[in-house]
Formats: C-alpha cells, sequence, structure tokens
C-alpha cells in the first residue's frame, strides 16, 4: 500500500456567517487520483483554495506526508510539492508557452538553462512541444488547460490539484486529458480532481469524495459512491447509478 500523501482533518472555512466548508476529512496517498465532486456552491473551489493556500482554514488541519501546511502561504505550499490548475484559465497570454512553463520551473531551478530544460520535459511529456515557442494566447482552449497542467508539472510536485480541466473539452479531447492524468498517476504524483464531467473523472478515479453546502456526504470507491443514493439525490441523478448485480 502507498504511504499516506495528504490528510485533511476536520477543515471548515467561513466567510464572515457564511460557512463554505464544514468539518471535511478526506485522505489520499502517494499516486492515488481522488475526484473531489459536488454541486455548484458545494465548497469544492473552498477546499482547493486551502489546500493550496490561497484561504487559511478556520479550524481544522491540513497535512503533507504528517507536516501541517494549513495556512502556508501558496508559494511555500508549492514549494513543498503541491501544484494546482484553475477553473478559469489563468496563463500569461503575451509570454510564450515555454516562458510560462519556465516561470513555474524556476520555483524549484533558479539557473535560467535548467528552469528551460524543466520546461521542455513537462512540455514533451503533455504534447505542446511544437507550440513551446508560439504566444499562450494563440493556444485553444484544450491547449490553453494543457498548458496549464503543464505548468503544475514544472514544479514537480508530488499532489496536483486539477480544477475542472475536461471542462468545455469535445470528448476526443476529453479523452486526451483522461489518458494525461493517467500517465501522470503513473509518475507516483497524487491528484484531487474536481470535475463536473462524469466520464472523464469516474473512469479513473480510485475515490470519490462529494461535497454537498461544504460537508462531505459520500467518500468511496466510483461505483459505491454512484451507488448512493444521498448522492444521486443531491448531485449525479439516476443516469449515473452503478448498475446492480
Amino acid at each position: 500500500m502507498s504511504p499516506l500523501l495528504l490528510e485533511v482533518r476536520g477543515l471548515t472555512k467561513r466567510f464572515g456567517g457564511l460557512t463554505a466548508n464544514e468539518d471535511v476529512s478526506f485522505s489520499l496517498s502517494a499516486g492515488e487520483i481522488v475526484g473531489l465532486l459536488g454541486p455548484n456552491g458545494a465548497g469544492k473551489t473552498t477546499v482547493f483554495n486551502s489546500l493550496a493556500g490561497f484561504f487559511a482554514p478556520t479550524s481544522g488541519d491540513i497535512l503533507l506526508e504528517g507536516r501541517s501546511i494549513a495556512g502556508l502561504p501558496p508559494e511555500r505550499v508549492a514549494a513543498l510539492g503541491v501544484a494546482r490548475t484553475f477553473q478559469i484559465v489563468r496563463i500569461f497570454k503575451s509570454m510564450t508557452v515555454r516562458e510560462n512553463v519556465m516561470v513555474a520551473a524556476l520555483l524549484r531551478h533558479r539557473a535560467v538553462p535548467v528552469a528551460r530544460r524543466k520546461a521542455d520535459e513537462a512540455l514533451a511529456f503533455t504534447g505542446l512541444s511544437g507550440r513551446a515557442g508560439d504566444p499562450a494566447g494563440q493556444l485553444t482552449v484544450a491547449e490553453q488547460k494543457r498548458l496549464e497542467v503543464t505548468r503544475a508539472l514544472a514544479i514537480e510536485p508530488r499532489l496536483l490539484l486539477l480544477d475542472e480541466v475536461m471542462a468545455g473539452l469535445t470528448s476526443s479531447e476529453v479523452h486526451e486529458a483522461v489518458e494525461m492524468v493517467k500517465r501522470i498517476r503513473d509518475r507516483g504524483i497524487a491528484c484531487v480532481v474536481v470535475e463536473h464531467v462524469m466520464e472523464g473523472i469516474m473512469p479513473i478515479a480510485d475515490r470519490v469524495v462529494v461535497l454537498e453546502r461544504g460537508r462531505v456526504i459520500a467518500d468511496g470507491p466510483p461505483a459505491a459512491v454512484a451507488s448512493d443514493a444521498a448522492v444521486i439525490a443531491a448531485y449525479l441523478g439516476e443516469e449515473y447509478r452503478a448498475p446492480g448485480p
């Protein structure tokens, strides 16, 4: 069994009188893919922002290999090996594709030639080498999403947080994204994936955690979660119910 990488313990985040997350707990091991699902407003992005250091939890803890990272700033969390993408793509459109990735690589490798080599390795892995010299603003939506993943990989993470990387993609592009996530997992990198494209996440997730109104209502293998009455009622709908025996 792979060693435990991340533990989220009783994570609660309040904004004034609004509770976005309440007593959220889950864990994942090295190389594991966990899908974080739930309807709009369920608190998924707040969990991501807390894991990545953008929010400090109101209470609870986040442990990376047993070390608390709750409340650390994003740059410290990234340096410890947690990388993320964003639901709305955030790239430097006037910079080249390679330069976008080098920005991330420089977090770990201060020498520019080394950062350039690491960026080129990441671009080769995600299939963007042919666009390396192009302005990032010229990429298609699918390529921009892949660029965000590439940039996240350039910091050499142990944990990758993927925020709706399949949203807005065609069926063939979803298939390509799924294959890329599998290859990332094969590198031993754990992934927490927020996704609404069920055909993208359900076949590859080792476990699925479902949020509703900021609380965890299910945590388990995809087939079991897809058969959970509370999950079906809150989010999936009958079409995603796992077939019975």
